[in-house]
């Protein structure tokens, strides 16, 4: 993907939204897609075309950071999805990034830092502040393997599922009536989300789990 990235900032505190929209745009490896203070905004946002980064707060009113990452996978959003938040919480930090979130970063993270790990994000790393990086150990080591296939999408499971009958691409486009840059995309995501380096990883450990 050619920089510049593109970020929408969803953020439910204006100032903060402000100074973090500010410090985006004086990255010339990034563009501003735009901004919303609550998840609803958030969905209209990208209804049309998509960001390449969703830089989102946790702790928001009505539709909390989790509400709004769900709907947003739900509706196949394949943007990257970092949320920026205050909370350590250890149960925090699993919940989203099992629900599909890119990276889980800190709000006292340093400007120059955040700016580094939106890159590395999408470079396609899971990026995470140091205070809760030992909480993903857990989050890859636990014995619940199927996590990652209850936080998949109807399609990317229907995908998947097509995946493991050993169909290449372009039959599952046929199959599925999408293109097959789409199944590509679904592909893709499929993997980063199953942590596997190969289709045909992913489909065994689907098949077995």
């Amino acid at each position: 993907m050619s920089k510049p990235y593109s970020v929408l900032v969803v953020d439910d505190h204006p100032l903060l939204r402000r100074g973090i929209c500010q410090l985006i745009a004086s990255d010339e490896d990034f563009t501003l897609f735009g901004e919303a203070g609550n998840g609803l905004d958030a969905l209209s946002a990208v209804s049309t075309d998509e960001p390449d980064i969703v830089l989102l707060d946790l702790n928001m009113k009505g539709m909390t950071g989790l509400d709004t990452l769900t709907a947003l996978r739900q509706e196949s959003v394949t943007s990257r999805i970092v949320i920026l938040t205050v909370s350590d919480a250890k149960q925090d930090v699993i919940r989203l990034m099992r629900a599909g979130a890119d990276g889980y970063l800190l709000k006292d993270t340093e400007p120059d830092l955040l700016l580094e790990q939106l890159k590395n994000a999408m470079q396609g790393h899971r990026v995470v502040s140091d205070d809760v990086a030992d909480y993903l150990f857990e989050l890859n080591n636990n014995s619940e393997q199927q996590d990652w296939i209850d936080s998949l999408t109807p399609r990317e499971l229907q995908i998947l599922q097509h995946l493991a009958e050993g169909m290449s691409n372009r039959s599952i486009s046929e199959e599925l009536h999408i293109s097959e840059g789409t199944v590509k995309v679904h592909v893709k995501n499929l993997l980063r989300k199953a942590n596997a380096k190969s289709r045909t990883e992913m489909a065994v450990r689907y098949l077995n789990h």
